[in-house]
């Protein structure tokens, strides 16, 4: 999920919310975004947290603030609902998969 923050705050422009499905999934998510952005783009974060850890990282582009975490993290913070106020960037060729709320069965429209 992209959320359009331009207006809404002084730090980024954007989020990228994902999840995994283990910490080390994330982890590998995570190195994927940060190698295919200094490869195509030239771009390398300026600042990471959370990759010991694995199960929030946080990639700073400065403009793009990228949030891999594990699906109950993802679930728990709710940046989507904080953010509740942010339009939603379509990325074509992607999926919106939002975390399952606990206690809840999946949509049909997952």
């Amino acid at each position: 999920m992209v959320l359009d923050l331009r207006g809404l705050c002084d730090f980024t422009d954007y989020f990228v919310i994902c999840h995994g499905g283990s910490s080390r999934q994330v982890a590998a998510i995570a190195d994927a975004i940060e190698e295919r952005l200094a490869t195509r783009e030239r771009r390398s974060p300026k600042h990471v947290e959370g990759k010991r850890v694995g199960d929030w990282v946080l990639l700073d582009f400065i403009d793009v603030v990228v949030h891999v975490f594990l699906e109950d993290k993802r679930t728990f913070y709710g940046l989507e609902r904080l953010w509740g106020d942010a339009p939603r960037v379509a990325v074509p060729g992607t999926v919106d998969v939002r975390p399952r709320a606990a206690g809840r069965r999946p949509s049909a429209s997952r």
